[in-house]
């Protein structure tokens, strides 16, 4: 359509209308000065578009020339002469005539030149007074508009005027060019891709309006003429380069500005559309690992990666995708973020792309190209090359047929979602970008850097498709954690503008603990904000959804309520359920579980019609439930279909399965799908309980737990008050409390049969959606009273502590396996915990082979958090170290280890073993800063390889301790550190009588007459031992009646009479209190019971230097620990005894 068309009426007065066919100008009054001044019109509007300045030919162009065939087309294997700017092309009233320029520096008009002058020009020209013809002309010409000017006489009057205007103007005109050409001549002194990098053509000035950059890009276009008319054609193909670069770039980034300013936040096409830089929320973003894939439930990984311990890790901001790391030396082309469903990675590119559209962030890069393979999916049996690609999604760069001086950033968005055939072993070689191919071929070959090695990559990925791109293509790795609790509220407030109403929501999300894990998830938040936004408008009700498949409820239901109001013209009184809704509903739910199954999170058209579901009326479902099920178009208006969140899609396909079993007596679960008589017209319990239980072994039976929520969300839907909040899709009562108690019953001997740590921790969230927490409860009443004995724990009570540990608030920083148990079995049950800890102390737990050869594994594993492992005193001996050794060598090659602290103290390593920790060290570059090998017998020769490592700048070990060191140390268990304890008799309280040899002490019936000393116990019944404690030291003890058996600073006051003067009344020393029937530990007056049977003979080891003061009993010549305080001692500890009436205490 001609630009101009209908447009007459917007003429400014003094221009030339359509109609007008001597096409005179004609000036009235004053009107005429301020027209006569130059304005930018002509840069930016239609009325010189019939003309063109032509700088090479002589000749006059007619009106029947075709402006298009004298045009230039522009660079790149087309003819050298450009177009006309934009500017030009914006009009068309001087588009059949053209103004010559001449070599010469004045070029005079001739006659038959001049018939593009304006007709008052043309008489000034041709005669400075106006002759009785052109008098005539003006005045019939005033007849018509007798608003204006009638004669030449009065433009005669403004001449002296007009000159000086035009002096003015020349100079001005005259310096502009000359700072222009100034500033071009620097622009082709750069290269192109500098130029094209600053977004202007070599100067800032050149986007600081439009009329400024219209007027220079014109005198752009006239330079380049002027180039060629004196025959630098090289210097007008650089400056034409350049320039189009510029313009190429601003017009992409316009473009992308205009795309992701606004989002529709979970929704495709309804709503307020709302500005990202407002809403945008940053997220958790963390550098490093590999593209090793994960296909377990999404939700696992979640809740494997909120276990990370809260320590340091290698974050990186949104704007820093694309810097080199610390540390990093050689530039990184790809990089791969992974993130779960809904986690933000979507809105994170959106927002990356969009700080670059606005001059905000990465300006280095000349053009970043976002692409999403929903859309590269619909050219899967098309060709293109390279550039051809571009081109065809970004049509502002059709001008450029070479990248490969430009620093472009493709976006390749939602791996996952790739429907083309990447197959990178067997793809033939391509390195040509302007070959045509087919799309993969092109997308594999940008990948492998044989296209365009010089781009930069970013690809986004749902971990299980990560695998589809080989680790040697992927620079770097980042994965997208989602919400810390900062970033949670920080989102929530941005959502809720009022202060109050957004405190109330965050205050009711920190209550609801079930969920805290899925609050993470950025599309998890929103579902959450709607859910309660509506609940605090319409009820008042203060209490978050307790369950996940209740707050899903309520999620479908506020949106059959807004079609309802807003659709259907209902009120927000009336029943939300219509037959209507009912059908769209089980419509989608028969497509969300059909999908399901098929593993397919995305569909076309083709997809629904497999389904059974029309496309037109699945349109309709996405025009009416956007919150629930998007319809997005490509570049062609091509559909693509998915629900707005992998959750919502196993939600409606539970759904789907229940609506199904309810009705029918059906259960799509089973392979045979079979529907007895008796079910057609009543369900039996029976079979219900079968249909339930079927579910729980089909999900125990997913080795990546892909059915992990579709089966809490079909469980959730048994419960009646779920149901009662569905009532109007539902018309099936809710299961009996029977069928609900066997339901429970079955989940828990599940637990106890030993399943994998995620599978449990998966039947623990059914319990919960089940409202049975009775478990759980057990344990922790059982915790929080100290009374958990780890000898009488069921397999179902390890399960609920693993449970339990892994989803407290506190952070799994430091595990101690001895609050639990000291054994090798305990160690093996509670292993998934210590996974997921940032320091793990074993210490003195009994832990020999086997164990080390469980930790090989956790070392290995990909989402080990260990930075401290302090396996000390144990009976590792070299074979266990062999053991270990396998798994450090998986485990330090993992960008993802970070073990910087290995403690093997007093492990009866010798110079074999030490061999082979030096081997796997050796061989991995590693971040092990500190290594504790004391108390062993490496050998001099090991001790001397060790230190030269340790000096070695390759290595990063900071700190090595190998002393002591000796023949001695290779005793087992904790006796290698016997101490041979001697009372000190000037400490005694009369109270107290010594015997054999000072080896033995008791509670006497009568006072002794030991002589006065400073360092006596005069009031309490005490004594301390002679020698102080350095190092480790160990020493058992018998002990009869009750006999507090402590250790205790030199400056205990022993004058007193008060409690504080009792070992464990003060803070200054420690006891373990023996009776007959139990053991306590005291320490600053505090009592902490241990729930254990009592053994008469009891144990004290003591590492002075590490702060570590452990009690145990002697049970069959077996150590079973008590308790362990962890302390700094400030001064030297001496072994004490406090006894009781009718006590006493053998030294051993």
């Amino acid at each position: 359509m001609d630009h101009c068309e209908n447009r007459e009426e917007d003429v400014p007065d003094g221009f030339w209308k359509p109609g007008q066919t001597d096409r005179s100008l004609v000036y009235s009054g004053s009107a005429a000065e301020e027209q006569l001044e130059p304005s930018c019109v002509s840069f930016k509007s239609c009325w010189s578009s019939d003309r063109y300045i032509d700088f090479k030919q002589r000749r006059t162009t007619s009106e029947r020339d075709d402006p298009r065939t004298l045009s230039a087309k522009r660079f790149y294997g087309r003819s050298a002469d450009p177009e006309p700017s934009q500017a030009s092309q914006a009009s068309h009233r001087s588009s059949d005539r053209y103004i010559h320029f001449k070599k010469q520096k004045r070029v005079k008009l001739e006659k038959h030149e001049t018939s593009w002058i304006p007709s008052q020009w043309k008489c000034l020209q041709e005669n400075p007074k106006p002759s009785k013809e052109k008098r005539d002309c003006i005045s019939e010409s005033s007849s018509q508009q007798s608003s204006e000017v009638s004669s030449c006489q009065s433009t005669q009057q403004h001449q002296t005027e007009l000159d000086s205007i035009f002096v003015e103007l020349e100079e001005k005109f005259g310096t502009f060019v000359k700072n222009e050409l100034q500033t071009i001549k620097m622009v082709l002194s750069a290269d192109v891709a500098e130029c094209a990098g600053s977004g202007k053509v070599g100067d800032e000035r050149m986007c600081e309006n439009k009329d400024q950059r219209s007027n220079r890009e014109a005198l752009v276009n006239i330079t380049v003429r002027f180039l060629r008319e004196i025959g630098q054609d090289k210097l007008a193909d650089r400056l034409q380069k350049k320039t189009l670069a510029a313009v190429c770039q601003r017009e992409v980034k316009s473009r992308l500005k205009q795309k992701f300013e606004y989002v529709f936040e979970g929704i495709a096409k309804a709503g307020n559309p709302a500005l990202l830089n407002q809403i945008y929320t940053e997220l958790y973003i963390t550098e490093g690992g590999t593209g090793a894939v994960s296909d377990e439930h999404e939700v696992r990984q979640i809740e494997t990666a909120s276990r990370k311990a809260a320590r340091p890790e290698t974050t990186i901001r949104q704007e820093d995708i694309f810097k080199l790391p610390p540390g990093r030396h050689e530039p990184i082309r790809t990089v791969m973020t992974k993130g779960v469903a809904g986690i933000g990675k979507k809105l994170l590119t959106q927002k990356v792309v969009l700080d670059w559209a606005e001059d905000k962030a990465n300006q280095n890069i000349h053009f970043m190209l976002p692409f999403t393979f929903r859309e590269l999916n619909l050219l899967k049996e098309k060709t293109f090359s390279l550039v051809e690609l571009v081109h065809h999604f970004f049509t502002e760069t059709k001008e450029i047929w070479s990248f490969e001086e430009f620093q472009v950033v493709f976006i390749l968005i939602g791996l996952d979602e790739c429907r083309l055939p990447l197959d990178f072993h067997n793809t033939q070689i391509l390195t040509d970008p302007g070959k045509s191919t087919s799309v993969d071929v092109v997308l594999i070959n940008l990948i492998k850097g044989n296209l365009l090695p010089s781009a930069r990559l970013w690809i986004t990925t749902r971990p299980a498709a990560a695998n589809q791109i080989p680790p040697a293509c992927v620079g770097m790795v980042t994965e997208v954690r989602g919400f810390t609790d900062p970033q949670k509220e920080e989102y929530f407030r941005k959502r809720f503008r009022d202060e109050e109403q957004a405190s109330r929501i965050i205050s009711l999300i920190k209550s609801s603990r079930s969920l805290h894990i899925m609050y993470q998830i950025p599309v998890f938040c929103w579902i959450t904000a709607t859910v309660l936004e509506d609940m605090l408008k319409t009820r008042q009700q203060e209490v978050v959804p307790n369950t996940l498949t209740e707050m899903y409820i309520h999620f479908l239901v506020v949106q059959i309520k807004v079609k309802k109001v807003k659709y259907d013209g209902g009120a927000e009184t009336d029943p939300p359920w219509s037959p209507e809704s009912r059908k769209m509903i089980e419509s989608l739910g028969k497509l969300a579980f059909d999908q399901l199954e098929k593993g397919n999170l995305i569909f076309y058209e083709s997809d629904l019609t497999e389904c059974g579901i029309d496309v037109r009326a699945a349109s309709v479902h996405s025009g009416v439930f956007t919150q629930i099920f998007k319809e997005e178009r490509g570049l062609y208006q091509d559909k693509v279909f998915f629900f707005v969140h992998l959750s919502v899609q196993e939600f409606l396909a539970a759904l789907h399965v229940h609506l199904t079993f309810s009705k029918s007596g059906v259960n799509l679960l089973e392979e045979q799908q079979t529907t007895s008589q008796e079910s057609k017209t009543r369900k039996s319990e029976s079979a219900e309980i079968l249909f339930y239980q079927s579910a729980v072994d089909k999900a125990l039976q997913s080795p990546n737990g892909h059915r992990d929520l579709f089966l809490r969300f079909l469980l959730g839907l048994s419960l009646q008050t779920n149901q009662t909040l569905l009532r109007g899709l539902l018309t099936q009562t809710g299961s009996s409390s029977q069928t609900n108690q066997k339901t429970i019953q079955y989940i828990k001997e599940k637990i106890s049969e030993n399943q994998s740590t995620e599978k449990s921790i998966n039947l623990f969230h059914c319990l919960n959606e089940l409202n049975d927490v009775s478990l759980v409860e057990e344990i922790k009443q059982s915790l929080s009273s100290g009374s958990l004995s780890a000898e009488s724990l069921s397999p179902a009570q390890w399960s609920a502590l693993v449970f339990i540990l892994l989803s407290s608030d506190q952070d799994l920083d430091v595990f101690d396996l001895k609050k639990y148990s000291n054994s090798e079995e305990a160690f093996l049950k509670l292993l998934p915990v210590v996974k997921a800890s940032n320091k793990a102390i074993l210490s003195g737990c009994n832990l020999a082979e086997k164990s080390c050869e469980a930790l090989s594994l956790v070392l290995g594993s990909h989402f080990c958090n260990l930075t401290e492992l302090d396996l000390s005193n144990n009976d590792v001996e070299d074979s266990g170290v062999k053991q270990l050794c396998l798994g450090l060598n998986d485990g330090l090659k993992n960008a993802h280890c970070e073990l910087e602290t290995l403690r093997l103290s007093g492990c009866q390593i010798t110079d074999e073993g030490c061999g082979s920790l030096v081997l796997a060290l050796d061989e991995n570059l590693t971040r092990l800063k500190k290594l504790d090998l004391s108390y062993n017998h490496l050998g001099e020769g090991r001790r001397a390889s060790l230190t030269s490592r340790r000096d070695d700048p390759n290595w990063s070990l900071e700190i090595l301790e190998v002393e002591p060191a000796g023949q001695r140390w290779l005793t087992p268990g904790l006796r290698k550190y016997s101490h041979q304890l001697t009372i000190d008799a000037d400490t005694v309280s009369r109270k107290l009588k010594l015997s054999h040899n000072n080896q033995m002490v008791a509670h006497g019936e009568e006072l002794q007459t030991y002589t006065d000393h400073p360092d006596r116990f005069d009031v309490k019944p005490q004594l301390l031992c002679k020698t102080g404690l350095t190092g480790r030291c160990y020493w058992e003890v018998e002990w009869k009646g009750r006999v507090d058996v402590s250790v205790s600073y030199g400056g205990v006051n022993r004058k007193r009479e008060s409690l504080g003067c009792m070992f464990g009344q003060n803070d200054h020393s420690w006891s373990l209190r023996c009776s007959d029937s139990s053991f306590s530990v005291w320490h600053n007056n505090k009592k902490e019971p241990i729930i254990s049977s009592v053994s008469h003979r009891v144990a004290v080891y003591v590492d002075c230097p590490a702060g570590i003061l452990s009690f145990y009993k002697v049970s069959s010549d077996s150590l079973i620990h008590l308790h362990t305080f962890n302390t700094t001692f400030t001064e030297t500890l001496y072994p004490g005894f406090m006894l009781k009436p009718a006590s006493s205490v053998c030294l051993h």
